[in-house]
């Protein structure tokens, strides 16, 4: 690849935080002064103790505010991030078959977990184009619904509803849409995520919020016997997210962040503030790309894009790797398009600490860039 010229992006044009990575994301300046205040009492103490259970008891007690969790509905944690859960779901949450809608490189992983686990039926796995979205089909053979909610890989979004007939639980990949799209918990069994996305923390950590068949069926499936590693045991998770605290030391810098962002979000408005946020930056960039001549939005419906991750393509006459690379040397940096899909396009986060005025200097340093090329 031939190296990019040296084009200098005008001070006011710049955004006033380059950060626009889709994980790990921008992490506010207040997060980590909240962690230095409390490191010297914090960080370097047990994971077992109350100085570290109550900073996890904050993190679950905020959740259930955020999402507005209904009686019932427990709020698990563990380590190993969200591909980790997908091994863990295949021991504790599909009992013998699951249905999965894949639609890009994230959606497609849960499926192949479940293909691979030699104690499940293959699953039922109902595909779309990249750009779009499937939907589910009520089967009576299957017991658990694998659903994504925000595509990370393409800029898709679909809106989460429970299909009509089905009597399996819904569990939802929400890992870049938690915090940042809404959702109604009575459509959801389990909305599973990781926290460094919306919630501006660091990976290695996932979360669950269970609804009680969620938990119905960890418990169930614990009961039947199935041998399970006890890093991959939801029944161990669920036990020890009950006495906040993980079934093996976690990060405890990640869990400070977390715990202070969701208090962010929570004393702004809960999920209306976020949603809110999240929305008027899309549609900043969206109306952007339309308007641009150079630049349009990949995903072609605009009731699937997603207002976390903006996905927008680039015509053939300009290289938008060029542009990622001359953004990065002006300090504004990761976004570049996912590698597998390779496309011509940039792809830009939007989570709740994104500043939408960011969203704005954005476009307007892409511009810039584009004109200075043509020149």
């Amino acid at each position: 690849m031939s190296s990019s010229p040296d084009i200098r992006i005008p001070s006011e044009l710049l955004p006033s935080d380059g950060r626009f990575g889709c994980g790990p994301s921008k992490v506010r300046t207040a997060q980590l002064d909240a962690l230095v205040a409390d490191a010297s009492t914090y960080l370097g103490t047990s994971h077992r103790q109350a100085t570290v259970r109550n900073k996890v008891g904050e993190v679950r007690d905020g959740l259930r505010t955020l999402f507005n969790l209904p009686d019932g509905y427990e709020v698990l944690l563990g380590n190993g991030g969200t591909t980790a859960f997908w091994d863990a779901a295949t021991f504790h949450l599909v009992s013998e078959q699951s249905q999965h809608l894949s639609f890009g490189e994230f959606s497609s992983k849960f499926a192949t977990c479940v293909k691979d686990a030699p104690h499940l039926k293959d699953p039922i796995i109902i595909k779309s184009d990249v750009g779009t979205h499937p939907v589910p089909e009520a089967n009576s053979d299957v017991d658990l619904y694998a659903l994504t909610h925000n595509e990370t890989s393409t800029g898709v979004a679909m809106h989460i509803e429970r299909p009509k007939g089905a009597t399996g639980i819904v569990a939802v990949d929400a890992t870049s849409a938690a915090g940042g799209l809404y959702v109604d918990p009575s459509q959801f069994d389990c909305y599973y995520f990781a926290p460094q996305k919306s919630f501006a923390s660091d990976g290695g950590l996932w979360l669950a919020l269970c609804s009680p068949a969620a938990v119905e069926r960890i418990e169930s499936i614990a009961a039947s016997g199935r041998w399970t590693p006890a890093f991959f045991d939801l029944k161990i998770a669920l036990d020890n997210s009950r006495l906040n605290q993980t079934y093996n030391t976690p990060a405890l810098a990640t869990i400070h962040l977390l715990a202070s962002q969701i208090q962010w979000m929570n004393e702004n408005g809960g999920l209306e503030f976020t949603t809110g946020r999240t929305a008027r930056s899309a549609e900043i960039l969206y109306s952007w790309a339309e308007a641009s001549p150079f630049a349009s939005p990949f995903v072609t419906n605009p009731d699937d894009r997603s207002h976390v991750v903006g996905t927008i393509d680039f015509t053939d006459e300009i290289d938008a790797t060029k542009v990622a690379s001359i953004l990065r040397a002006n300090g504004v940096v990761d976004t570049e398009p996912y590698r597998k899909l390779g496309r011509n396009q940039l792809r830009i986060a939007m989570f709740p600490a994104i500043d939408s005025e960011d969203i704005a200097l954005l476009c307007g340093s892409i511009n810039y860039v584009v004109g200075a090329l043509a020149n």
